[in-house]
């Protein structure tokens, strides 16, 4: 049985460590797994990435930049997404729809069902099956990745802290748009506890 689970937060949640987490948590119970990302994860979208996240790109409008997600989110649902879900996979994506949300739609001030309008035509009716939140306070996460000298500071890091407060309310605001699908972990634990939270949440929803 195909499923879409998407894993979202603020810069320096863990997300992308967490992903690698559940896709040997799943394949270890005999699932395949496509792991995958946003913006990108096919070529095109990953072009688009590096438009969006370029540190010289300081004067990016906001519809811009919405516009530039959408359009990535199209063509990696087309091109790789819905194609493995049609081979009965489950796709781990580091972001989707939710982050358009939370970033544009609430931090940028574009309005949350403006930005979901954009992603609707982008996307249709087409959402993730489970929704990881990744909760965790926005100055702990970009202590995080202060301190990881490995991970790629992008333009988005680079936002006043003021910004990323608003981020973490726009999440909170989807959340309660989006109660059935979004479930809130606390990303503020050591990464063991993070993952023990998720593994509750899988065995609950999905191990079928």
């Amino acid at each position: 049985m195909s499923y879409l689970i998407t894993l979202e937060g603020v810069e320096g949640s863990g997300k992308s460590t967490l992903i690698n987490y559940v896709k040997d948590f799943l394949e270890y119970r005999g699932k395949s797994i496509v792991v995958t990302r946003e913006p990108g994860g096919i070529d095109i979208a990953e072009q688009i990435r590096s438009v969006i996240l370029d540190k010289k790109n300081t004067k990016m409008d906001g519809r811009t930049e919405a516009l530039l997600y959408a359009a990535a989110r199209r063509q990696h649902l087309v091109e790789k997404i819905i194609p493995s879900l049609n081979e009965d996979k489950i796709v781990l994506c580091d972001r989707f729809i939710d982050s358009s949300l939370a970033y544009q739609g609430y931090a940028r001030g574009l309005g949350i069902d403006e930005v979901l309008s954009i992603n609707e035509f982008a996307i249709g009716n087409f959402m993730p099956n489970l929704t990881l939140y990744l909760d965790l306070d926005p100055e702990v996460g970009l202590s995080r990745i202060r301190k990881n000298k490995e991970r790629e500071v992008n333009r988005l890091d680079l936002e006043e802290m003021n910004f990323h407060n608003k981020v973490k309310e726009g999440y909170e605001e989807v959340l309660v748009k989006f109660p059935n699908r979004i479930v809130r972990i606390d990303a503020n634990q050591e990464i063991e506890n993070v993952f023990s939270e998720i593994k509750k949440v899988l065995i609950d929803k999905i191990m079928w």
